[in-house]
């Protein structure tokens, strides 16, 4: 047996291997300690080779779930190694084999993964100057190709992908990143573009890829036939749910870098939980795909603004008499429907995944009934996706019992009158009870003993006991199993023939049953193009549903597009401050447009300024997602980045200080902004010395206005950069209003046009709590700075005088 598994341990030297003995999943050597230290289990030892002690450490089979979750979130692989032969033949060893390769990008099991989170493999190729990357989610079936031509572009993308693991040619060097964890080197030899080609035809059934639009891609399909060869050898099953390849362009969306994202606290907020992030705010989906979509929308918005106009159109009309409410009581009877067929078409799925899918397709005409009355392009183009199937609907209700076990192993999960064979099988064991108590009966009578019982356990089967003074009674053909202290056991050839029987049949019913169960599977395979299409259709109408609820919920508006630059906001919201603070939140004005490019914004600390910057960004990412906005009125022209600088830490990691990280994060911009990027800019300069900052700042300035041309908020305490305006037309000042009395300040959240020189740093620095007496001494010093700045002013006003001209 050991040699056995050190022929299969050989194959996967960098993996756990489960290795199936009876009831438990057995780990030996190396393996063993490892997984004993990891998941908190008894270390022990079986046997020895070379004269030591072998270390083995054991798995209970019906709770091997739980375990590899926690494996898999240690970002560790297993390979799980099952008995295939019969243990009760005696053959030395029992015949197994690997039956799966479960690593941290390749997981579909429900129990090991995130529901509102899609859970990505992804491959890397590269060549000289370019990037391709493949990304596949085998819980779904999602399969997208991207090749960029350097590497920020591609960090961006992973960063809001953050794949599980990221397969690589062997020797391939990247730039250190906390977003490329989990590498897994691969040969070279599997990123070959011919074979990749191949691979790709042959899964997708198509002679050409052209049809795709991949073809001018060639980077991504390589990088696509690493994907397909690793799935073929981890999964060891039919990719049957992998349908078609989707091809991301950058051009076709609103491109948000991971900088933005953080500091917009799209899906997460600073401190990396979901909480008081944009994505908590929106998310009131239903369905766990319509979560997942909602998030991809969010982290990509899409520039297309005639499908952005149907999105916005089917959200007036689910608005419409609450048309929405009725579409999500609906939805709530759908299960994880993408997830259900990946797991189907694996050959992984569970009986209660065939229930979920039996469920779901029992409430889609309800669905499709309450579509089909509205009048809107995208939801009747939607309607026409789902399809519910009712062949399958009714097989599955035949079939399958109405609350089946968590596992086929279980049996019991065909239902009755499905296959005769099978109910004759269970009939014969429903007589068992019925039977013994018969034979127990003619027992008692035929030996004249009264006590005598007929039981059963697993050592020795089915038995007859008797006290031990009776023995004497008992007939010749009674044969003696077990004594214990005051009780005898025996069998007979009736009841060995009837314990044979009745295990036989057991036994034959739980083959037959699996046998029925895996050509349920094979049917249910024939609809998976189908009902990935209603799935994906579920999905698109759950977030725009979402999006209906929320317009309702939170006083959203529909935002208009136009073909001109420019941006129009009246009585523009910060979604997520709105909801958060307990005041009521005061909205704000803002105007962008050929004439008017840049903003200085001036104020107090804590007066809104950032809050203001980013509830612009946040409105106009809302209307490209194809959501209603928090603004009385929205009126977008083309954007297509949105660039922040906003914060700034120390990347100690990196070896990078607070000002240098500024300046890369400011560089990145600089060199990558167009006239039709939105750029937030807060406090530039601020992370050294205050006339390199003030100049820096003041550059920044002159060159997004004068040669990027971009739209840009730029908040700064610099005074001096209000004297921009006088230079240059097209940058306007405005400012956040307050109120001093009593050296105490108010915050209005006010903006209003012009400038003020006013921080306001000495009130809030009591509001913070820093000492009375600190604050007053700061104020006497103010008080003396400015005093003598004013001095130095008035001279250098006096030595212009000197140089009139006098002509």
């Amino acid at each position: 047996m050991m040699r056995q598994y050190l022929g299969f341990k050989a194959q996967y030297p960098d993996k756990l291997l489960f290795f199936r003995m009876g009831d438990f999943y057995e780990l030996f050597y190396d393996d063993a300690k490892k997984a004993a230290k990891l998941l908190d289990i008894v270390l022990t030892q079986r046997g020895k080779h070379a004269g030591d002690p072998i270390p083995m450490a054991g798995i209970p089979h019906h709770s091997v779930e739980s375990y590899l979750a926690k494996l898999i979130r240690m970002e560790e692989s297993v390979v799980i190694c099952e008995q295939i032969g019969d243990p009760t033949t005696g053959s030395t060893p029992v015949e197994r084999e690997i039956t799966k390769i479960i690593t941290p990008g390749t997981i579909t099991d429900e129990a090991l993964l995130e529901q509102d989170s899609e859970h990505c493999l992804a491959a890397l190729a590269k060549n000289k100057k370019q990037f391709g990357l493949a990304v596949v989610d085998v819980c779904s079936g999602r399969f997208l190709l991207m090749q960029f031509d350097d590497y920020t572009p591609l960090y961006n993308e992973l960063s809001h992908l953050t794949p599980a693991e990221i397969l690589v040619p062997e020797g391939l060097v990247l730039k250190q990143s906390k977003l490329l964890r989990n590498i897994t080197p691969r040969p070279i030899w599997h990123f070959d573009n011919d074979s990749a080609e191949h691979l790709l035809k042959k899964q997708f059934g198509v002679r050409e890829l052209s049809g795709f639009g991949c073809e001018e891609m060639p980077l991504a399909i390589s990088a696509a036939g690493c994907l397909l060869q690793y799935l073929e050898e981890t999964q060891r099953a039919n990719l049957q749910h992998l349908q078609t390849i989707s091809v991301h362009k950058q051009q076709d969306y609103l491109m948000l870098d991971a900088v933005s994202r953080r500091n917009l606290e799209l899906d997460r907020g600073y401190d990396g939980t979901h909480k008081n992030s944009l994505l908590t705010i929106l998310q009131t989906t239903v369905t766990a795909m319509g979560g997942r979509l909602l998030k991809r929308w969010l982290n990509k918005p899409i520039k297309d603004t005639q499908e952005l106009c149907l999105r916005h159109d089917a959200v007036a009309c689910l608005l419409h008499n609450q048309q929405f409410v009725r579409c999500r009581e609906s939805l709530h009877e759908i299960a994880d429907l993408e997830r259900i067929l990946a797991r189907i078409s694996l050959k992984s799925a569970r009986p209660q995944d065939l229930l979920k899918l039996r469920s779901a397709l029992k409430v889609l005409p309800e669905l499709r009934l309450y579509l089909t009355d509205l009048n809107c392009l995208l939801l009747q183009k939607l309607c026409e996706q789902l399809h519910h199937c009712p062949d399958l609907y009714a097989l599955l209700n035949q079939a399958i019992v109405a609350s089946p076990p968590a596992m086929i192993r279980d049996g019991n999960t065909i239902a009755d009158g499905y296959h005769a064979e099978l109910d004759a099988l269970r009939k014969l064991k429903q007589e068992t009870a019925q039977y013994l108590l018969d034979m127990e009966s003619r027992e008692k009578e035929r030996t004249k003993i009264s006590t005598l019982k007929i039981g059963y356990n697993r050592v020795h089967g089915y038995y007859i006991t008797v006290s031990r003074s009776q023995t004497k009674a008992l007939p010749k053909e009674y044969h003696r199993l077990q004594t214990l202290k005051a009780y005898e056991r025996y069998t007979t050839e009736e009841l060995k023939m009837f314990e044979e029987k009745i295990l036989h049949a057991e036994s034959k019913a739980l083959i037959l049953e699996k046998q029925l169960y895996d050509e349920l599977l094979d049917a249910c395979c024939e609809y998976i193009p189908r009902l990935q299409s209603c799935s994906i259709a579920i999905a698109t109408v759950d977030v725009l549903a979402c999006f209906a609820e929320r317009a309702e919920t939170l006083n959203l508006n529909r935002p208009a597009f136009q073909e001109t630059h420019g941006i129009d906001i009246i009585a523009g919201r910060h979604l997520v401050v709105e909801q958060i603070q307990t005041e009521p939140f005061v909205p704000n004005d803002l105007t962008l447009n050929h004439d008017r490019r840049m903003l200085i914004i001036t104020g107090p600390n804590m007066g809104g300024k950032s809050t203001y910057m980013r509830q612009v960004a946040l409105i106009v990412i809302l209307a490209y997602m194809g959501s209603y906005v928090p603004a009385d009125v929205a009126i977008l022209g083309p954007v297509d980045q949105i660039f922040t600088r906003i914060g700034a830490s120390d990347d100690v990691s990196e070896g990078r200080s607070t000002f240098m990280v500024e300046m890369i994060e400011t560089a990145n911009i600089l060199n990558n902004a167009t006239e039709n990027s939105l750029i937030l800019l807060d406090e530039i300069g601020r992370g050294t010395s205050t006339y390199d900052g003030l100049a820096l700042a003041w550059t920044c300035a002159e060159y997004l206005v004068a040669d990027t041309k971009s739209f840009s908020l730029f908040a700064t305490h610099y005074f001096e950069l209000t004297a921009l305006t006088q230079q240059i037309p097209e940058i306007q000042n405005v400012h956040l209003d307050a109120i001093e009395h009593n050296d105490k300040i108010s915050f209005l959240h006010t903006v209003k046009e012009g400038a003020t020189n006013r921080s306001y740093g000495l009130q809030v620095a009591l509001l913070a709590g820093v000492p009375k007496n600190i604050v007053g001494k700061a104020k006497l010093f103010l008080q003396q700075l400015e005093e003598k700045y004013q001095k130095i002013n008035a001279c250098k006003n006096q030595q212009k005088d000197m140089f009139v001209d006098v002509s």
